[in-house]
């Protein structure tokens, strides 16, 4: 059976990801085509279409690229349907505190982990065809979480979020991190810097979000053990290159 994305992450290789919004369904495919290791699909501040949502997470499987999605803010009935519908990943934004960790890994796996409702009928126990304590087992083993840390506080509580059990990593949300910090709070620089140390010294997964190649490059190089594009900022970087060639 191919590697989990946990599974590969957790033993160290480098992952290679782009953030998009639906609908993209060709965008999935084409990401695909061209070699990347997974698909973050941006349910908080894109639309959060189930239905939708599943279009693209099974679009992706037909390639055998495992998808992550991105949800709202404390909404654990949305992390609930995304992992039925197949996704192995959950990126949960404005992780503060320990206990805001806590919740998601408990909304996030099932028992004894955490809490779960359990279904094997689902897209991702494929519709009751695996064995119950089959897929227990398999998602329990393999779904990745991931928070975010996005505001001053975050910051100064990342050791202990970073500790949290089976809690698997971390990402900086640097405009949110931005917008909410003051003149009495780190630097952006500093605070990013802040929440890697705290990370390597845990042994969270880091993953970064970029806009270029050379960043990616930069990022992986820094440590980072997953990278992911804002596909919406480089193609608009690439779109504005490509309009500059008309001669008006």
């Amino acid at each position: 059976m191919t590697a989990s994305l946990r599974q590969r992450a957790s033993a160290g290789e480098k992952l290679i990801g782009a953030l998009l919004r639906m609908p993209a369904e060709e965008t999935v495919e084409m990401l695909a085509v061209a070699g990347f290791d997974f698909v973050l699909i941006d349910c908080e501040h894109g639309p959060a279409d189930i239905v939708a949502l599943r279009h693209h997470i099974a679009l992706a499987a037909v390639h055998g690229v495992p998808v992550i999605v991105r949800v709202g803010e404390k909404d654990r009935r949305l992390v609930l349907r995304v992992l039925d519908q197949g996704a192995q990943g959950i990126l949960a934004p404005h992780l503060d505190t320990a206990e805001d960790a806590a919740d998601l890994v408990d909304a996030s796996l099932y028992p004894p982990i955490g809490s779960r409702g359990f279904a094997t009928y689902s897209r991702a126990g494929r519709f009751g065809e695996v064995a119950a304590a089959d897929h227990k087992a398999w998602w329990l083993e393999n779904t990745l979480v991931l928070g975010m840390i996005e505001s001053p506080r975050g910051v100064a509580n990342v050791e202990a979020i970073a500790a949290t059990p089976r809690l698997d990593g971390i990402m900086i949300g640097p405009a949110d991190l931005s917008a909410a910090s003051g003149p009495d709070d780190l630097p952006l620089p500093e605070a990013v810097a802040a929440v890697n140390a705290a990370l390597a010294r845990t042994g969270a997964l880091r993953m970064d979000i970029v806009g270029t190649k050379d960043a990616a490059a930069a990022a992986f190089a820094d440590g980072a053990d997953l990278v992911v594009y804002n596909l919406a900022s480089s193609l608009m970087t690439h779109l504005r290159g490509l309009a500059a060639a008309s001669p008006r």
